[in-house]
């Protein structure tokens, strides 16, 4: 199958459909190499869409869809979240709802350990990040394409650096959380660079 391309010689700005600014920065760190200034959806002022999929990939078309059509550009979205083996996959699509109106993941981070207590688990869970990233056109055109880190959980938390769930989140091979891990080396080997690595290849020549 034929995947539509970009071009940044044509237009370098690409709309990245978040208002998480944790996340406009990783991907922009991906998506600069190629020649694109990353504008997010926020910065244009853009409303957040009503993400109701019961997938990553329907959340992320919902919103790279809005962000493209809003703009009159092409979007990327990034859908992803932490899935936890022993909460049968969860928070999964909810990871963002789970830390609440404010954004607050300490308290994500404490539901997730509290549940896995309450079944009697929690060091040392298996759990994997996924990421859905969606590349729309103001046309409906979309690229779909999905990247998944495997680990282990671990608390305390550790780490300063990176966003939302990685202060907990060990990934295979590693002895560090990815909020210890230097962002560069995070974005070779994380859920969304495997996903980022799909989508590079297929619509970023």
């Amino acid at each position: 199958m034929t995947r539509r391309q970009l071009d940044p010689a044509s237009d370098p700005v690409l709309v990245i459909a978040t208002h998480n600014p944790g996340k406009l920065r990783e991907i922009e760190a991906l998506v600069g190499p190629h020649g694109y200034e990353a504008v997010s959806a926020g910065a244009l002022g853009l409303p957040e869409p009503v993400e109701d999929g019961t997938t990553f990939i329907e959340n992320a078309r919902i919103k790279a869809l809005a962000a493209a059509r809003g703009a009159g550009k092409p979007a990327l979205a990034d859908d992803s979240g932490l899935a936890v083996d022993a909460l049968h996959g969860a928070p999964g699509i909810f990871s963002a709802r789970w830390a609440g109106s404010e954004k607050d993941f300490t308290t994500a981070i404490g539901r997730v350990r509290d549940e896995l207590d309450w079944r009697g688990a929690g060091q040392g869970a298996a759990a994997r990040f996924i990421c859905a990233l969606t590349l729309a056109w103001p046309d409906g055109h979309c690229e779909d394409f999905e990247g998944v880190a495997h680990g282990t959980l671990t608390f305390p938390a550790r780490g300063e650096r990176g966003f939302g769930y990685d202060p907990v989140f060990v990934p295979t091979g590693e002895t560090r959380t990815y909020a210890e891990i230097d962002p560069a080396e995070k974005h070779a080997i994380s859920h969304r660079a495997e996903a980022f690595r799909q989508l590079e290849s297929a619509c970023l020549g």
